[in-house]
């Protein structure tokens, strides 16, 4: 099977995902066109040597439905004979769409592919596809007839089951802003946002939030209901200790490295190996931490060989609770801060995720990198790529 290299990745900056954010007047079709576009733009590819684009969405439903990655590449000027598809695997779909293309490229069955993914989570807000109807069916309700949970009651449980402090995950929190805010003085983010005229830079993050502000800050999700169902909760997940709603797209071009040398461009890093697990869908988030040994064993590496992670911090507790069980190097961890600061904009998550981990490890000189994802239903990603 054939080597996979990512030529080069791009992301936008990530807007706030509510009515007045910075990037919610742009339609996401424009949004994740523009991501496309500046990806067609850097790479200095000839779009008609495209076999397909492959991107993740989550909400697919109104601005982002009948197959919204068709009419990104058609509104980003890719030729009309470029097929696109949508996927979704929840907050991993544009992961799983770099999955996707890598798969075909070892394959050989294509040559050159876009890996994408976009949210616009101020124009179709989260839960938007599943609000009112039940989309669980019956076999699932009788296979856990005490009910599934929503995200944030997960990360309760994770963080009561992990023994994770309230002043832990807020300090967590806290440094996740600093570690954003240091990287865009210091010109990290710089290379790999491509700005829109509406907004230049990423706009959640908070340079000046301490562990004491966010101390003061309410549970999110403590319910009458829920305290019944989990009375051993005390409750200790909020806005601030979470990843926020936001609006964003990135984009991966993807390639063989026979491709990338016939066509003259240059590869930065090797999709060396990736994976896919299933995982208790009521904690729901613990996902990654099969899923980064699962990894770990098909590339033959342990997690002192990876320099650099980026593990997507949809809560706090997620990401501390797969500290504890790999033993990786929290200095290594989102060192350019996370979801928390930087903001989870669902579909482009794992694409930008990627794009920041080329970033960190060019910046550090580190050879290998894990990224990896955890998503609604007990699933997750995970991928290792190799810099070149």
């Amino acid at each position: 099977m054939r080597d996979v290299v990512i030529v080069d990745a791009v992301r936008t900056p990530i807007g706030r995902g509510k009515p007045g954010g910075g990037l919610s007047g742009v339609h996401p079709v424009d949004l994740h066109a523009h991501a496309i576009r500046a990806l067609v733009e850097r790479t200095g590819v000839d779009p008609g040597v495209v076999d397909d684009v492959i991107g993740g969405a989550v909400g697919q439903v109104g601005e982002q439905s009948s197959n919204t990655t068709r009419w990104a590449a058609l509104a980003a000027g890719l030729p009309e004979s470029v097929p696109a598809v949508t996927v979704d695997r929840q907050c991993g779909s544009s992961q799983q769409a770099v999955h996707f293309a890598a798969q075909g490229v070892r394959s050989g069955e294509y040559d050159v592919v876009i890996a994408s993914g976009v949210e616009s989570m101020s124009r179709v807000p989260i839960g938007s596809q599943a609000a009112g109807r039940d989309f669980l069916g019956e076999g699932v309700a009788r296979r856990y007839p005490d009910g599934l949970v929503p995200q944030g009651i997960s990360a309760e449980l994770i963080a009561h089951r992990w023994d994770l402090s309230r002043a832990r995950l807020d300090e967590f929190a806290a440094e996740s802003h600093r570690r954003a805010a240091t990287a865009w003085s210091e010109g990290r983010f710089t290379g790999e946002v491509s700005p829109l005229p509406d907004l230049a830079r990423d706009e959640s993050i908070r340079p000046d939030t301490t562990p004491e502000v966010l101390a003061g800050l309410r549970p999110a999700f403590r319910a009458e209901h829920w305290e019944r169902r989990f009375p051993e909760l005390d409750w200790r997940v909020t806005a601030g200790n979470s990843s926020p709603v936001n609006d964003g797209a990135a984009a991966v071009l993807i390639t063989s490295a026979e491709a990338a040398a016939r066509l003259g461009l240059r590869p930065r890093a090797r999709l060396h190996s990736f994976a896919v697990v299933g995982d208790d869908p009521l904690l729901m988030l613990t996902g990654i931490i099969p899923a980064t040994r699962k990894v770990l064993d098909r590339a033959g590496l342990s997690i002192s060989d990876i320099s650099a992670f980026e593990v997507n911090e949809a809560f706090a507790s997620v990401v501390l609770a797969w500290l504890a069980a790999t033993g990786a190097d929290p200095a290594l961890v989102n060192a350019h801060g996370g979801a928390t600061a930087l903001g989870h904009p669902l579909g482009a998550s794992g694409a930008r995720l990627l794009t920041t981990l080329l970033s960190v490890l060019e910046h550090g000189g580190g050879r290998y990198g894990l990224q990896t994802m955890c998503e609604a239903g007990g699933l997750a990603n995970a991928t290792v790529v190799e810099r070149l």
